[in-house]
C-alpha cells in the first residue's frame, strides 16, 4: 500500500498528510488506486460567464470604501466554517461585510484592496478547485468529491469583476506586508494572526464603523432584494396559517418547520431565529425555543423572515388567532398595537428624525395604557416622561434591515438613532404590548397576552413605502384573510 497522499500547503510549501478519519474503514490507499484516481475526468471550466446581477453595485461599494481610506491596506474576510459537533460544521454565512463588497458567499474568501497612486487595487482570495494530483479533492473533508464543485479562479473572475487568487497564499503575504492595514475582525483566526503586529483595535473598529454605515442607505439592488424577501415571507406566513390545525396537534415546531420549508425553497434559509409564541409565550421577546402548545383561542405571535440568496432579510411579524377569530379584548390589544404601528409608520419620512416613529407609536400606547386604567391616575405626558409604559412596550419599535436583521449595528450613534432618515433607508416599525402572565398589575384577563405587529418600511422620496404591504394588518382584514387561506 503507499503513503498517504500529500496535499501541498501554499502557506508553508510543504507536504501534508490529509487527514483521515480515525475510525474510518479504509486502512490505506493502493498506489494503483491513488493513479485512477488521478485521471479519467473532463475538464468541467466554465467559460463566457456573465457577471452576477449586483456586480456594478460591489464596485461602487468598493469604491466608495476606497476613497474612506487611501493608503492603507484593508482586509475583509467571509469567514471559515465553524464545527457544530465533532466532525460536522454548521451551515456557513459569509460575512456581511464581505458579501456587501464582492456579491460572493463562499467560505475562507478575503476581499484585500491594496493601496495603489488614486485609489486601491481590490483583489478577492478563494479556494481554488480542489486539486486532484494529490488527491485533494476526494480525500480530504472539504474536497470537492465531498462537498460539491467550486468555482475556478478564473470563473470567479468573471462572476465577480475581481482579479482572483488562491487565499491560501495569502496568511503568508500579509505577514510579510508593510504600511498601514485595516482589518474586519471576528471571522477569520488565520487572517488575524497573520495581521497581528500591523493592525490596532481602534483603526479596525473605524472600518467596521463606516462599512456599518455605508449600508443606512440601500441602492436599488438592495432595495429589490429587500422586496423579494418581503414577498418570499409573506408566502411563509401564508403556509403556516394553512396547516394550524397541524400544529395544533403537534407544537410551535411544526409552525417554524414549515416557516423555514419556505424560506429553502424561495431563498437561503431564515435570516434569524423564527420566533412562533404561541399563548402567553408571545409575551416573550424572543421566544426561539418554539416547543410550547398551539390553543384554539390563544394568540401565535409569529415574527420570522426569509434571506435571499444574496443574503437580505424580511422581519415581519403578525400577531394571529389560532381559531381565526379575536376575542374581544384581544382584539382591543391588537387594535391598540394596529393604531401605534399607523402612527409610527406615517413618521416615517424624509427629513424625519430616525426617533420620531418610535415616539408616535409610544405615544399611542401610553394613551390606551392611561384610558384602560392601567397607570392609576397620571396623564399621558407624564406617562411618557417617566417611560412608565416601558412595563408593557418593552422595546424599541424598530431598526435597521438589510443583509443583518439588525443593520447597520455599528454605526455611530449620531448617524443612526439620533440620524435623520432619507430615502433609501430601510426599517422595521414593530409597536408591541406585552402582558406577563404573572403580572399582577393588570386585571387577569390581560395576562398571557402579547401583541406585536411589524412591518418593512422603506423611506422614499415623497415619504414611504410598504415592502411587507401584501400581509393584512387590520384585526377584520386578518380575520378574512386566514379564513380564506383555510379553505
Amino acid at each position: 500500500m503507499s503513503e498517504e497522499l500529500t496535499p501541498e500547503n501554499p502557506e508553508t510549501a510543504e507536504a501534508e498528510p490529509v487527514k483521515q478519519r480515525k475510525n474510518g474503514l479504509y486502512p490505506g490507499i493502493s498506489d494503483e488506486l491513488a493513479e485512477s484516481m488521478r485521471s479519467g475526468w473532463a475538464d468541467t471550466e466554465l467559460h463566457g460567464l456573465e457577471p452576477i446581477a449586483q456586480a456594478g453595485y460591489t464596485a461602487a461599494r468598493r469604491a466608495a470604501l476606497s476613497a474612506r481610506f487611501p493608503g492603507e491596506r484593508l482586509v475583509v474576510p467571509a469567514g471559515n466554517l465553524r464545527t457544530r459537533s465533532n466532525d460536522t460544521e454548521y451551515a456557513f454565512r459569509a460575512s456581511t461585510e464581505y458579501a456587501y463588497l464582492t456579491g460572493d458567499r463562499t467560505q475562507d474568501g478575503v476581499l484585500v484592496l491594496e493601496p495603489v497612486e488614486g485609489g486601491h487595487d481590490a483583489t478577492i482570495y478563494l479556494l481554488p478547485r480542489s486539486n486532484r494530483d494529490n488527491g485533494e479533492f476526494w480525500l480530504d473533508g472539504q474536497g470537492e468529491l465531498w462537498v460539491g464543485r467550486r468555482h475556478s479562479l478564473g470563473e470567479a473572475e468573471q462572476l465577480l469583476g475581481l482579479p482572483a487568487k488562491d487565499v491560501r497564499e495569502l496568511p503568508a503575504a500579509l505577514a510579510e506586508s508593510t504600511g498601514p492595514v485595516r482589518a474586519v475582525r471576528g471571522h477569520d483566526a488565520g487572517i488575524e494572526a497573520a495581521l497581528t503586529d500591523k493592525v490596532t483595535a481602534e483603526r479596525d473598529e473605524e472600518l467596521r464603523v463606516f462599512l456599518s454605515e455605508a449600508r443606512l442607505v440601500k441602492d436599488a439592488f438592495e432595495i429589490s432584494e429587500l422586496r423579494k424577501a418581503c414577498d418570499a415571507t409573506a408566502r411563509g406566513f401564508e403556509d403556516v396559517v394553512k396547516v394550524l390545525d397541524k400544529a395544533e396537534a403537534t407544537s410551535e415546531r411544526y409552525i417554524e418547520g414549515t416557516f423555514f420549508l419556505r424560506a429553502r425553497v424561495d431563498g437561503n434559509d431564515i435570516g434569524y431565529g423564527s420566533i412562533c409564541a404561541a399563548g402567553p409565550h408571545a409575551t416573550t421577546l424572543h421566544w426561539v425555543r418554539n416547543d410550547g402548545p398551539v390553543r384554539p383561542g390563544e394568540l401565535l405571535l409569529l415574527d420570522a423572515g426569509v434571506e435571499t440568496e444574496e443574503l437580505y432579510t424580511a422581519d415581519v411579524t403578525r400577531t394571529l388567532p389560532v381559531n381565526g377569530s379575536f376575542t374581544p379584548l384581544q382584539r382591543k390589544i391588537y387594535d391598540a398595537v394596529y393604531e401605534a404601528q399607523e402612527a409610527g409608520i406615517a413618521a416615517v419620512k424624509p427629513g424625519a428624525a430616525f426617533r420620531d416613529f418610535h415616539d408616535a407609536a409610544q405615544r399611542v400606547l401610553a394613551e390606551k395604557l392611561v384610558e384602560w386604567g392601567l397607570l392609576g391616575d397620571l396623564t399621558v405626558e407624564k406617562v411618557l416622561e417617566l417611560g412608565l409604559q416601558r412595563r408593557w412596550t418593552l422595546h424599541g419599535t424598530g431598526h435597521m434591515l438589510g443583509m443583518d436583521v439588525h443593520d447597520c449595528a455599528a454605526a455611530r450613534t449620531e448617524a443612526y438613532v439620533d440620524g435623520v432618515l432619507e430615502p433609501g433607508v430601510c426599517l422595521t416599525v414593530e409597536p408591541g404590548l406585552y402582558f406577563q402572565a404573572d403580572d399582577l398589575t393588570v386585571p387577569e384577563e390581560y395576562r398571557g397576552i402579547g401583541v406585536r405587529i411589524e412591518d418593512d418600511i422603506l423611506v422614499t422620496e415623497d415619504g414611504n413605502r410598504n415592502l411587507s404591504d401584501t400581509l393584512p394588518r387590520q384585526a377584520d382584514e386578518v380575520e378574512a384573510w386566514m379564513a380564506g387561506l383555510k379553505g
